[in-house]
């Protein structure tokens, strides 16, 4: 079984950019397919109409090549809800970072990349990682 990778909303964002250097980095993980949630969705979503004022139809393409390299997308559970709560209790993340990482975790991914959390951290069998960190 190969390793999944679980990403990050943050690093999406960077893929749409594309006038950033990590835009690149971003990019070239994302081919290689991964795992999202539906949080991850909505909150791309927020992102894309509230810092990058794209319009509709731009976001709705953007997702929809999302969804086609992250298939299937996760529901956010309730059981997912009370791992997140958990994680965010003895690991001191936010609550919407913390349901990145039991999504991930409930997924089976070995790795989530994000540029927000604790590069290298290990929570159970997942990795934390930023992909923009130098070497």
């Amino acid at each position: 079984m190969s390793a999944k990778t679980f990403f990050d909303t943050s690093v999406l964002i960077y893929v749409v950019t594309k006038s950033h250097w990590r835009s690149q980095i971003a990019a070239g993980r994302l081919r290689g397919g991964g795992v999202i949630s539906t949080q991850v969705l909505n909150e791309f979503v927020n992102l894309s109409r509230k810092n990058m004022q794209q319009d509709w139809g731009a976001i709705k393409q953007d997702l929809e090549d999302i969804r086609r390299l992250c298939d299937p997308v996760l529901p956010v559970t309730l059981a997912t809800h009370e791992e997140g709560l958990r994680i965010a209790q003895r690991y001191g993340y936010r609550i919407y970072d913390s349901l990145m990482i039991a999504s991930a975790i409930e997924s089976g991914c070995s790795t989530l990349l994000s540029e927000d959390m604790q590069d290298g951290q290990t929570i159970g069998s997942l990795t934390i990682q930023n992909p923009f960190a130098a070497p």
